[in-house]
């Protein structure tokens, strides 16, 4: 585990009490409740920036290539499962 960091942080009361809440329901510290959430908002933005990019390279005219092709068509020997 690498050496972590400390970051004082200061947050209004209200939500204080509700990590304390939540920490204690789940049987954790506080600073784990926090770490956790901290890094599943990272992994939303990451997510949401992964998506992004997708949509930006996308190819609507391939797409409706695919979509439309004739069914019950075998798929390419390199393409097979197992």
């Amino acid at each position: 585990m690498t050496t972590p960091a400390i970051y004082q942080l200061r947050l209004p009361r209200s939500i204080k009490q509700a990590v304390e809440r939540y920490a204690k329901q789940d049987g954790i510290s506080m600073n784990q409740f926090m770490a956790t959430a901290v890094a599943e908002k990272l992994s939303a933005l990451e997510s949401a920036r992964f998506f992004e990019e997708r949509y930006e390279r996308m190819n609507l005219e391939k797409f409706d290539e695919i979509m439309s092709r004739k069914r019950g068509v075998p798929p390419r020997e390199d393409d097979v499962i197992g």
